[in-house]
């Protein structure tokens, strides 16, 4: 008898008493699925024995006590949007906790707090908030179709809002997590203060799943302002673009911004720049306008500008401007303009009034343009580092010119604002290889039959694999920080040897036997 025979009457037992507390449909064990869930937009991992997707908090906290009685590792999944293995788990063998049924959704206007389920996506919370005329400050990453508000609080992540209001983390009021033992811990002392005494749902923020599944999550509210401003600005090379950036982000007069390259300007972004997308834009251009006036203008200058603009630098930045009223969002911009003048050029603002329109797109992306396969990856910069890192990687790039050249690899670049004094520096890998089971499971077959399709190609994913982790090696020598850390980014070897005795207790305290996503963190 093999040990896997020995094993299966204990898994079967296991997977009984789950099914007993959450019912059989909370409890997925058909291959298929398992095997799209151990896969993320890059990687592979290991089957899980098991998905479980609890929906409620009582039934989350007694799936935890019986894995954890079984000694069973858990790893908790959003919106799956994961390109760090941050939740595969080489060996498998573990559960995949689905948090995507925790997605309640309660607004207190009166004291200006939302309290949502972790499986909350921020699509679903921004519907429902724009429905009472509020905000949260951060309001999601451009893949908030999917992403959730749980999985963001554990990754950390940024995009809209973070030019005036930080990363995903910064917004957080509090969080109740499931630890370990199952039971619930509260954060915040307060529901309305963060800062009430040391910052515990600081803790919780960035840590990946490692310290417990987060099952709820309060975040505070703002007016949404209708009124605003869309701004695109070339620069012809990466010194000038982050000189305006810099600039812009000292200044804090928009909302968000964003910058791309060439390579991606004409390719992922061209590609959502069609004409269905255009009309689309069009139509919530004059619907959101203050005027029809201003609407008009703003029509025409798109109209007579076409695509050249998207092509008129090296790099472009894009900013998205509001204001209390339209003539408050004028005046930011108008200021914005002053402070650009002279390093960039304006240009068409049909990317940014598409965002604008569009926050939260489908997840085409996580294929390239041509169906490639995809993989970013990121550095956290100080701005006095930035330059210098850019001439480091181009010089990177070009040692690896043939490799890349033989394996079909190509890149493109992306960047935004990290509050006043981080500049994310983004970087996308593109090559032609097979689609995962990922991908097949994420992306619509409409969408997947226009596309082109890749044989397998191990040699040109190997190749990736170790360029990936060249950049991040180049990005640590420059002092990178790094999000939605996962199993991808160096963090505990980054730590003093006595804050990493800290986490160790910590991880200890909250999780003794090491059962909640081991492995991240390099815990």
């Amino acid at each position: 008898m093999t040990i896997e025979t020995q094993a299966r009457p204990a898994q079967d037992a296991l997977l009984g008493k789950l099914r007993a507390a959450l019912g059989n449909g909370a409890v997925k064990t058909d291959p298929a699925a398992l095997a799209a869930l151990a896969s993320d937009v890059y990687g592979t991992g290991g089957l899980p024995l098991a998905a479980l997707r609890p929906e409620t908090v009582a039934d989350m906290q007694e799936a935890v006590r019986i894995c954890a009685a079984e000694k069973l590792a858990m790893v908790p999944r959003g919106g799956g949007a994961s390109y760090t293995d941050g939740y595969l788990v080489p060996r498998g063998g573990h559960v995949i906790v689905d948090t995507g049924a925790l997605a309640d959704i309660a607004i207190d206007l009166e004291n200006a707090i939302v309290t949502v389920g972790a499986g909350t996506t921020w699509a679903a919370l921004k519907a429902a908030l724009d429905a009472q005329g509020m905000r949260t400050p951060f309001w999601g990453p451009f893949s908030g179709l999917a992403a959730t508000v749980g999985g963001s609080m554990s990754q950390n992540t940024l995009s809209h809002g973070s030019t005036a209001h930080g990363i995903s983390a910064q917004s957080a009021l509090g969080f109740d997590v499931v630890t370990a033992s199952g039971e619930v811990l509260v954060t915040n002392a307060a529901d309305t203060v963060r800062f009430y005494g040391p910052d515990l749902t600081g803790l919780f923020t960035g840590d990946c799943g490692a310290l417990g599944i987060k099952v709820r999550v309060r975040l505070p509210l703002l007016p949404a302002l209708s009124a605003f401003e869309a701004l695109s600005f070339a620069f012809d090379d990466f010194a000038a673009y982050h000189k305006g950036m810099r600039l812009a982000q000292l200044a804090r007069l928009d909302d968000s911004h964003f910058g791309i390259d060439l390579a991606l300007s004409q390719g992922q972004i061209a590609r959502q720049e069609g004409l269905n997308a255009r009309l689309q834009i069009a139509g919530q251009v004059w619907r959101r306008s203050p005027s029809k006036a201003k609407a008009i203008k703003t029509l025409l200058r798109m109209a007579v500008a076409g695509e050249n603009p998207m092509r008129a630098g090296a790099f472009m930045g894009h900013f998205i401007v509001e204001g209390f009223d339209a003539q408050d969002a004028a005046h930011r911009a108008r200021h914005l303009r002053q402070l650009l003048g002279g390093i960039g050029r304006e240009i068409a603002n049909t990317v940014p009034s598409f965002v604008r329109s569009v926050p939260f797109a489908p997840l085409f992306n996580i294929l390239g343009p041509g169906g490639e396969r995809w993989v970013p990856l990121h550095g956290v910069l100080a701005h006095d580092k930035a330059v210098a890192f850019d001439g480091a990687f181009r010089a990177l790039l070009a040692r690896r010119k043939d490799d890349m050249d033989r394996h079909g690899v190509w890149i493109g670049t992306m960047f935004s604002p990290v509050g006043p004094s981080g500049f994310l520096y983004e970087i996308a890998l593109y090559w032609p290889d097979a689609r995962t089971a990922y991908h097949d499971t994420v992306l619509p077959q409409s969408h997947l039959a226009a596309i082109a399709t890749y044989p397998a190609a191990p040699d040109a994913r190997a190749f990736v694999d170790v360029l990936k982790n060249e950049i991040i090696a180049e990005m640590q020598a420059f002092g990178a920080a790094h999000f939605q850390i996962g199993r991808a980014y160096p963090y505990r070897e980054r730590l003093s040897p006595g804050a990493q005795a800290l986490l160790r207790s910590i991880k200890a305290e909250l999780d003794p036997d090491g059962l909640m996503n081991p492995g991240v963190l390099g815990l």
